[in-house]
């Protein structure tokens, strides 16, 4: 087995999504991300905020965080993924790799879970 790396991606699902549609879609890529290997350490869900510009016509978005580790060949099916769903409008994925990296990795994982916990 690949070792696995940390990992952090945010992802901004369409404003025009029902609640149902909402957790519907951050439990569909919870659901890919073990499906490609991926252990799911903490997530981080921010909810509805304005966007710095517009983005495919919505002025707002819904902003969810995702604390990962994952084999890194992984990545570029959870990618492709995300480039198929319309609902969502734009992602980021963040790699860390020194052992600083990862310290503040495991410092923010922490918080979130810190924050979903109450």
């Amino acid at each position: 087995m690949s070792k696995l790396k940390h990992y952090e991606t945010m992802f901004i699902l369409k404003p025009t999504l029902t609640e149902e549609e909402t957790v519907a879609q951050i439990d569909g890529i919870k659901a890919l991300f073990e499906k490609n290997g991926a252990e799911i350490s903490a997530t981080d869900n921010i909810g509805t905020r304005e966007l710095a510009y517009e983005i495919q016509k919505n002025k707002r978005g819904y902003y969810y965080v995702i604390y990962f580790k994952a084999p890194a060949a992984a990545l570029a099916e959870i990618e492709r993924n995300y480039r198929n769903n319309e609902d969502l409008i734009r992602f980021i994925f963040i790699k860390y790799e020194s052992k600083k990296e990862i310290a503040s990795w495991s410092k923010m994982s922490d918080e979130a879970l810190k924050k979903a916990s109450k």
